[in-house]
């Protein structure tokens, strides 16, 4: 037996990772794992360049065993092993790491192995967390190796020994602290190893038992796997007993190697009310778990995706639990955002079905990208769907489609909103559009509204509430005579006397057909249902709902009436013209109490019955 020292960075080293580097003790599984599965990625390559290969006919595979009572583990791999140098040399100083010098071999070969990960003599090291004492008992590939041992407590030292005869590959025995004893726990052992080293490329068994018996899927070829393994993939990985609505299966090599799969789910979970979904695309290098739900990874309005990204180009801190580079997991958001809403427009042009299905229960994400995510904006409005004015009820169309078919000359989209399609059709702010025959989005979702503040504008197009005081109209022939001038003059004052400060001012416009008067924004620019919602919210201005344009139609019966009755009847006038203005705001969604109208109609009633 001969006893060594610890190169000095090494103590320095498992001081770290005892103490402070790993944030998870169970971590020190999924590093033995991964460089176990290194080993063995090594001797799958030895054995196609060498003739004379150590126990040739032995299986790549990693077993793993526990002892409760001993409160002891072991993981055992069939890989390349090592002599007693290379075990100073990887577990006794960090200048050397096996990986790095193998893969420093493949590239001067003219080849790349995407199997390999991590350096060898760090990860190691974690198993000191958690183990009062570790053997590693091994032996190399090479004939001519002898078997040996190398023993330490992580406390400065360690001694290597010739070990009895013992197949080629490394077995690390644990002997763990009291306080981890749980890890020798059948159920604590292979849940761990199951989560984190599910898809490692060599079989992990247990007591006779393969843990991963679930494959890579997203570095597979599309053409070579079946839908029903994609369905079964996601059960797996999302934890779900339902399908997915549908997936995304690709793989770049440029800016960065990525291989994803993600999935849509059925339901939209915070529809039904259980709270916000948090994402679950977890991250992966070389099929090795790095981060279950990493931060960062995709934008916070694709929460609802589920599935797996792999990259090969992620550098790691010594940990393999955080990234440094944080530009590179910018880059990694935009590759993957991108390539989704281009899948999803593909959706919606190629699989209109799937899309509206999809369009019902998750467009309150598709809406939020828009109003958060400025640099994927213009994408993201490709995807939004509304009923119009020229659809059937129930049929949806995109902004691309209402452009397609827009007048000549027309330069804007129009909007307007209402709880229901009856309620929207029967909006005065719809009357001056239709008569014009200009189409119509009908937005039924209260947050449609903000939607479209943000987005402003579609190729090119200005979008614009139908109910805005800046809608601009060409002038057409209009049912009914209009007043003479000094008519609607003094009509126009005596109304803006009655109502005072209730309205900015008091204009004939010519958006008006059917409806006697409409009330429209002020200069705030918030529509009278963005104004609901930030008063419901709390954050509204009680004051700021009063402060609208009056307009009126002088070309209709009940206005002319009201002009008649300001001279004959005042009284009956100021009640007329109340109720006219109190539907207006009812009419456009400004009035909190409707129990006024009621109450001023009968007394209105009462009036004109003496």
């Amino acid at each position: 037996m001969s006893s060594y020292s610890f190169q000095a960075e090494v103590k320095q080293l498992l001081d770290i990772v005892i103490h402070s580097l790993y944030t998870d003790k169970e971590i020190f599984l999924r590093e033995l794992i991964s460089n176990a599965s290194d080993a063995s990625e090594k001797m799958r390559h030895i054995q196609l360049t060498e003739k004379n290969v150590q126990d040739g006919d032995l299986p790549l595979e990693i077993h793993v065993t526990a002892d409760e009572k001993a409160n002891e583990i072991t993981i055992q791999d069939s890989g390349l092993g090592m002599t007693d140098e290379e075990l100073k040399t990887y577990l006794g100083t960090i200048a050397h790491s096996g990986s790095k010098a193998f893969l420093e071999a493949i590239k001067q070969g003219g080849s790349k192995n995407e199997n390999l990960i991590g350096q060898f003599g760090v990860g190691f090291y974690s198993v000191f967390m958690v183990a009062k004492e570790v053997k590693v008992y091994t032996r190399s590939w090479k004939p001519e190796a002898k078997a040996c041992c190398w023993t330490s407590d992580g406390s400065g030292s360690y001694t290597i020994e010739e070990a009895p005869a013992q197949k080629r590959g490394t077995k690390i025995v644990i002997s763990l602290k009291d306080e981890n004893k749980d890890f020798s726990q059948k159920y604590t052992l292979t849940s761990t190893i199951k989560r984190y080293s599910s898809f490692v490329p060599f079989p992990i068994i247990f007591e006779g038992d393969k843990l991963n018996k679930v494959d890579a899927l997203w570095l597979r070829s599309k053409a070579d796997i079946k839908e029903e393994e994609y369905k079964e993939f996601y059960k797996f990985q999302a934890n779900a007993y339902d399908e997915p609505r549908f997936w995304l299966h690709f793989s770049a090599d440029a800016p960065l190697e990525i291989h994803a799969l993600l999935y849509v789910p059925q339901e939209n979970m915070e529809r039904m009310g259980l709270g916000r979904m948090e994402s679950s695309v977890a991250l992966y290098c070389r099929k090795v778990l790095i981060d279950a739900e990493p931060k960062g990874l995709l934008p916070d309005w694709l929460r609802f995706l589920k599935g797996v990204v792999d990259s090969a180009d992620l550098p790691l801190n010594i940990s393999r639990e955080t990234m440094q580079d944080s530009q590179l997991v910018q880059k990694l958001n935009r590759v993957l955002t991108k390539r989704f809403l281009k899948h999803l427009e593909e959706t919606a042009q190629n699989k209109p079905d799937i899309y509206k299905s999809f369009w019902e229960q998750f467009s309150i994400f598709i809406k939020e990208g828009i109003v958060t995510d400025y640099s994927n904006r213009e994408a993201l409005a490709k995807l939004l769907r509304y009923e119009s004015s020229m659809t059937e009820p129930g049929e949806q169309i995109g902004l691309a489609d209402y452009v397609s078919r827009m007048k000549d000359g027309q330069k804007t989209i129009y909007y307007l909103s209402g709880s229901t399609r009856e309620i929207a059709e029967n909006s005065p702010y719809l009357e001056a559009l239709k008569a014009r025959n200009l189409e119509v989005l009908f937005l039924y979702d209260p947050a449609d509204e903000f939607v479209m503040t943000h987005l402003s504008e579609f190729d090119g197009k200005k979008l614009i509430s139908a109910d805005s005081k800046d809608l601009e109209l060409e002038d057409i022939e209009q049912k009914g005579e209009a007043m003479d001038a000094d008519t609607l003059k003094q009509l126009k004052t005596w109304i803006a006397d009655r109502l005072g400060k209730r309205v900015e001012t008091v204009e004939a416009g010519k958006r008006l057909v059917d409806s006697p008067a409409a009330v429209l924004v002020s200069d705030s620019g918030l529509t009278p249902q963005m104004r609901r919602m930030l008063k419901a919210m709390g954050k509204g201005d009680e004051n700021t709902a009063d402060k609208i344009q009056f307009e009126i139609n002088d070309r209709h019966p009940l206005v002319k009436n009201l002009s008649r009755l300001s001279k004959e009847q005042p009284e009956i006038a100021n009640l007329l013209l109340e109720q006219i203005f109190e539907n207006s705001r009812l009419a456009a969604g400004l009035l909190d109490d409707p129990r006024e109208i009621v109450k001023r109609n009968y007394e209105l009633f009462e009036k004109l019955s003496r």
